[in-house]
């Protein structure tokens, strides 16, 4: 596969990694050792068989990596699961938690891949997050240390004291397991800014999803949302849009109570919903369930607000368990840990990443209301003065798509918005794959398609074009 071109992946949503692992655990070349936006608890429910394992582990780790006088400590929880491993020699599969509570280890497709190379599978938990949190009170002074630099340090300190660990288990000192870093959206950023910032630590990472670059104004991610809908969904969604707007723009909040959303006040707020409702059906490959719907409503000259409506309260907040009230600036404000993951991804996007998720100047399917004003009016509503993405400064440090690492494989789907803050052109030992079909969404190779309801072992036939799926591109 040359420099510059984009491979279509393959073999049982995952043989990408299943390809590349023996090359990458290999003890080859610069080798020392032999990975919503919102939080997604929606897709990682605790029914029976979901996690591998949920027996926690608890490791201290320091608060301030970059003081050489803040010696403070907090408690960080992981997991473990060592069924699969060959032990001793056996490689170890790090799998990083994003943004949301960790609950365990989930039984997805990694729990297959580890059980065919004889991996220990560990999930960390990121900083602030869950039970893994430094502080009782989340006020934005104490949010200062909540980093994705501080976060991959976390993950520096945590892989040598597993090591640790590991040796003294098997009673031998000095032995270094082949480390492999997985990681998904967020946390696939994080999985190929580690190989980048830490390249002794691991032998190779895959960034499924890996949203590596930091942007100001993401106006693709709509666009991609317009492009995966088709015409006749894209008009139907761009109506809905309209009408709303409209409703709004007249004083009929009774619109609100439609979607269950009596409690945004602020329009900007609700019109977030309704993007973001819209926008999950494509990212997690369900096309059909909110545009059969819209299309027929429009066809049949029904209703499409209500019908939109529908989608929303049955799929978006029923199914994919969504939150209606976090999408209250007031609710985001909330600083009490068990209550504030969703203030805890705002502060990062707000502070390091933004991935400002803003309607395009033409031709949009969200509202035009939800623009970079609105983005930096809820960072000062909810954070106060002073915090603001430096986007600049976060791509000048990890290189944004023009990352330097190597040994890094980046997965994407070809209908996921957030693919356009990913590494979608193959370099040399930055392999890039693009799995193309209409329900191929976020982190398709790892969790299926489509992702949500997941099926552990992947399953092509559920992909509305299984041969792309299933055709081996690698050669």
């Amino acid at each position: 596969m040359g420099a510059g071109t984009t491979a279509a992946a393959t073999s049982r949503l995952a043989v990408v990694p299943l390809l590349l692992l023996p090359l990458l655990l290999a003890r080859g070349a610069g080798a020392v050792s032999l990975w919503r936006p919102p939080p997604e608890a929606g897709l990682l429910g605790s029914a029976p068989g979901r996690f591998l394992t949920q027996e926690e582990h608890w490791m201290s780790q320091t608060l301030d990596h970059f003081s050489p006088t803040d010696h403070r400590q907090f408690k960080q929880r992981y997991y473990e699961f060592l069924d699969y491993h060959r032990a001793p020699n056996g490689p170890v599969f790090l799998n990083i938690c994003g943004e949301a509570s960790c609950s365990g280890i989930s039984n997805n497709y990694l729990a297959v891949m580890a059980k065919k190379f004889g991996a220990a599978l560990v999930s960390p938990e990121h900083r602030y997050y869950g039970k893994s949190s430094p502080f009782e009170d989340l006020t934005t002074e104490n949010l200062r240390f909540l980093s994705s630099k501080q976060a991959l340090s976390d993950l520096a300190v945590f892989r040598q004291y597993y090591q640790e660990t590991l040796n003294a288990k098997y009673n031998r000192s000095g032995a270094d397991n082949s480390w492999f870093v997985f990681g998904g959206s967020y946390s696939g950023a994080l999985s190929a800014w580690f190989r980048l910032k830490f390249p002794h630590l691991t032998c190779g990472s895959l960034a499924s999803s890996g949203v590596v670059l930091a942007v100001y104004n993401f106006t693709d991610f709509d666009k991609q949302i317009g492009e995966s809908a088709g015409p006749e969904c894209k008009e139907a969604l761009q109506e809905v849009t309209r009408l709303v707007d409209g409703q709004l723009q007249s004083g009929h909040n009774s619109v609100k109570e439609l979607f269950g959303a009596k409690m945004l006040e602020n329009d900007g707020d609700f019109l977030y919903l309704l993007a973001d409702a819209a926008a999950i059906a494509f990212q997690y490959g369900n096309p059909d369930v909110l545009c059969s719907p819209l299309v027929e409503a429009k066809k049949n000259g029904t209703d499409l607000v209500e019908a939109f409506a529908r989608y929303v309260n049955d799929y978006y907040v029923g199914t994919f368990r969504a939150s209606v009230a976090s999408y209250d600036q007031n609710y985001l404000k909330n600083t009490t840990p068990a209550e504030s993951s969703y203030r805890l991804w705002w502060y990062q996007v707000c502070s390091e990443v933004a991935y400002f998720q803003v309607a395009p100047k033409n031709d949009s399917v969200r509202s035009a209301k939800i623009d970079t004003r609105y983005h930096l009016d809820l960072c000062k509503n909810v954070f106060g003065e002073g915090v603001y993405p430096d986007v600049s400064m976060t791509n000048l440090y990890y290189g944004g798509t023009r990352i330097a690492g190597s040994k890094i494989v980046f997965a994407n789907g070809s209908q996921d918005p957030w693919r356009h803050a990913s590494k979608q052109k193959s370099s040399e030992e930055l392999p890039s794959y693009l799995i193309e079909c209409s329900n191929c969404g976020h982190c398709t190779d790892i969790s299926g398609c489509p992702q949500a309801p997941s099926n552990i072992g992947g399953d092509s036939s559920k992909c509305s074009s299984p041969e792309a799926v299933n055709k081996d591109t690698t050669r």
